[in-house]
């Protein structure tokens, strides 16, 4: 069994905070459970382009608002209980006009070192 706190990793190595997010990772690819699972902010008045073209990822929006636009659209609000999932690899931007909180899912998991690069992609890591 494997039980965390968040405030446990606040401040961590698995706190990794960038211009636009501060993601804390929660479960990683060393807990073995075959995803990984994050607790995201993703900061007031930002957009950040984003391609997983490795991972697939499923967001559940628990706080703020703000707006995903896949490319070539269209765009869709994000507001506390909205889902999206990126089953398809999709580029898009991720904008927050208030101060998004998110839980997100990885699958493969994330080890915890990734940062999108200049094309908004996580590489694969081991």
């Amino acid at each position: 069994m494997i039980v965390k706190h968040l405030e446990d990793i606040i401040n961590t190595q698995d706190d990794i905070d960038t211009a636009t997010w501060n993601a804390r990772r929660l479960l990683l690819k060393k807990d073995h459970m075959g995803f990984s699972m994050h607790d995201t902010i993703i900061k007031e008045g930002t957009e950040t382009w984003i391609w997983y073209k490795h991972h697939v990822e499923a967001v559940y929006c628990i706080e703020g608002e703000g707006e995903i636009e896949p490319e070539g659209g269209p765009v869709y609000p994000i507001r506390p209980g909205t889902l999206y999932a990126l089953d398809g690899h999709e580029k898009h931007w991720l904008r927050a006009t208030k101060q998004m909180r998110m839980i997100c899912v990885f699958n493969p998991p994330l080890t915890g070192r990734e940062v999108h690069d200049k094309e908004g992609i996580y590489p694969l890591l081991d």
